[in-house]
Parts: C-alpha cells; structure tokens; sequence
C-alpha cells in the first residue's frame, strides 16, 4: 500500500499544476496517478493552447488575471518553457450588439485590473489586416497579453518541477475505485493501492465516473471539439493574434508556418468522440474563405486534423473545491473549454484550499458543486 498525504487523480495540466503549487507550498508528499502511459492524451495535448483575459464573468477574469502572467514568467520560475507567445485576441464584432457586449466586459476586466484591453475601431482592424473582409466589421475589442501557450510543454514544466520538488508520478494507473474509510481514502489502481488523506478529481472529460465512485453525481460531461490546422501559408501575417469572428464563432491563429482554425460545431452531441470528422473540413474552410478570401487558398491534410474533448458544465465554469459530503474530496473539473489557459489559478487556488481551507485568489463559493442544485451558476458567454 502506498500511502500519500494528497493523490490527485489525472496527469494532464491541470493535475500538474495543482502537483506543482502543492510541492511548491511545502506539501512534498504528492502523487499523481495518470491512466495512460504518458501524460497528456486527454485534453491537454489537444488544446488550442489559447490564453485570455477577455471574458465576461469575474470569476474568469480573476483566474486569467493570475494565470496570464504566471505563463509569462513560467520559464523564469520554474526553469521550463510553455511557450508563451502573448499577440493578443482580437474580437471582431459585426452587430451594435456585439460591441455593446464588448465594452460591457471591457469595463468589468478594467475595474479588475486587467490594463492593456481596449476597444479598437473598424478602420483599425482594416488596417491591420487588409486580407480580411471588413465590411461588417463595426469595430472589435483587443487585448495584447492574450494570446497562446504551448499546453504540452506546459503540462511537462509543471509536472517535472513538481517530482523536482519532492512529487511522485504513476503512469498506467487507472483508478478502478475509491473508498473513503474513516480519515483516508483507500484507491485502488492498476498499479497498486493507495492510501491518501485527501484527493483531488482532476480527470477532465473522464471526471463524472471518478466523482461517480464517491457517490458524487458531477454535472461534467465531454463534448468533441475538432481543429484543423493547415500547411504553411504565407498570405496572412504571422504576426496576428487568435481572430474571432463573432458573427458565427470562427477564429484562428498562426501555429508554425499555417494557421489553426477552429469553430464549435452546434450541431455537435456530447459523448466521448475523439475521431476527427472529414466533412468538419469543408464547413470551418467555408466560415475561413468568407472571412478571409485569400484563405479559399489553403491547403489542408486530412490527416494532421484532431479532435479532442472538451468538458462542460451547464454554465460554462469549473467545480472547484471541496465536496462537503465527502470531506477530504476536492474536484478540479469542468473547465468548459478553458483549462489551460486557467491551469496555474487552478493549481494555486486547490492548494489553498487544501492545505489552508480558503483561497484569496477568487470567491471560490461561486464555483462549487452546490451552486447547480441551488439555482445559483454564472453562466460565462465569451465562450470559443
């Protein structure tokens, strides 16, 4: 039997930044248990790798207003890169709406602290990117410490400074169950027991069947999201930040010498899919060649496609925290879209609920597990 004080179940970032912040506040004695021989092919290593600060909810704000500049500092404080390349997010509105959406936001990120965001006129983002069809642009909102991450490194950086900091790592351990038996947790896994005092559910779209054998029923369930990524393609500045186009959901942003293009789907049915589907092709180049004409000349292989999972809750926002009526059971799940660009706050807000019982970082009430049975979510709209 192993015996750990904290077992987080899950190996991809978000696990390892809570790994990470665990060892970094003095708890050393931490094991992380990944299902699959290496870490990574859940989410994380299909993610778009985007980071922003520009959303509509408080809570999402704060959590990028600490993540952000934790990934610019990444490689300074824990002598790994991620890869963080900040050229910003470009909202594009095309309706008076939008742009009243826009500057709503833009005065709650503002008032949070969030300084370089601002809104930038039609003729602005002509400008700047003539390739593109503006005419029913009627402005956009730009932040320039946005922009990307490369998750996989990341997640290593993470991971590998925490086992530098006294972590273990267990590869090809499933957990096939859990019982709570008095103060510890006794886990069974397919490389032996574990007995821990507290545990962390961080196992992203697989989530609800982890929480399922505690007896908790966790609203988290996955949902495909494909991207597609083209050859190199030199008519478009590689400069440019992830541009969305909010008139139907479409953006894109350089990625090595092409671009990577995505759009959610709302035809798409939750359910553990992870085939890419080829007929996704045609529909986000369509949405690509109208925004951007010279993109009808990009060239795409099938084969480089993905798919991978998202893992929603019904408003959009993670379940953090502890859940009451298992004491010593923390969840870390349902990011929505957004867990690596939210992995450090994540990370540093579960050790301090673990280790000291509160965080300061957010009102960490507002994203418990209780809020879906009282009628109390937050629904976040800035969602890609």
């Amino acid at each position: 039997m192993h015996t750990t004080e904290v077992a987080i179940l899950g190996g991809g970032i978000v696990g390892s930044s809570i790994a990470y912040h665990l060892t970094e506040a003095g708890c050393k004695n931490v094991l992380v248990i990944e299902r699959e021989s290496s870490q990574g092919k859940g989410s994380t290593g299909k993610s778009m790798g985007g980071v922003r600060a520009q959303f509509s909810t408080s809570v999402n704000i704060q959590m990028s207003l600490y993540s952000i500049p934790f990934y610019a500092a990444f490689e300074e404080r824990l002598g790994h890169p991620c890869d963080y390349r900040p050229q910003g997010y470009l909202f594009c509105a095309t309706s008076d709406k939008h742009l009243a959406y826009l500057r709503a936001n833009q005065e709650k990120q503002i008032a949070l602290g969030l300084k370089d965001v601002r809104m930038i006129s039609a003729d602005e983002i002509r400008k700047q990117f003539p390739q593109m069809r503006a005419d029913d642009i009627l402005g956009g909102s730009f932040c320039p410490t946005d922009g990307f991450v490369d998750p996989y490194s990341a997640m290593i950086g993470f991971m590998t400074a925490a086992v530098e900091q006294g972590a273990k790592l267990w590869k090809n351990g499933a957990v096939t169950s859990i019982q709570r038996n008095h103060e510890t947790f006794e886990i069974e896994t397919t490389q032996g027991p574990v007995s821990a005092k507290q545990v962390v559910n961080a196992g992203g779209a697989w989530a609800a069947g982890i929480a399922k054998m505690v007896g908790v029923d966790l609203p988290v369930e996955p949902l495909r999201r494909m991207l597609v990524p083209t050859e190199p393609f030199d008519q478009f500045p590689h400069t440019a930040p992830m541009i969305i186009d909010m008139s139907n959901g479409f953006h894109f942003r350089p990625e090595a010498r092409g671009f990577l293009l995505a759009w959610n789907d709302p035809e798409e049915t939750p359910g553990y899919k992870t085939d890419f589907e080829p007929a996704f092709i045609e529909k986000i180049l369509t949405r690509a060649a109208d925004r951007v004409p010279v993109f009808e000349n990009l060239a795409v292989n099938p084969k480089r496609a993905w798919a991978g999972l998202y893992e929603m809750t019904p408003d959009h926002h993670p379940i953090l925290g502890e859940v009451p009526e298992v004491p010593g059971f923390f969840c870390a799940n349902g990011f929505s879209g957004h867990g690596v660009m939210h992995a450090p706050a994540t990370g540093k807000i579960l050790a301090d609920l673990i280790l000291n019982g509160t965080t300061d970082l957010i009102d960490v009430s507002l994203l418990d597990l209780a809020r879906f049975a009282e009628a109390r979510t937050i629904h976040e709209t800035a969602i890609l």
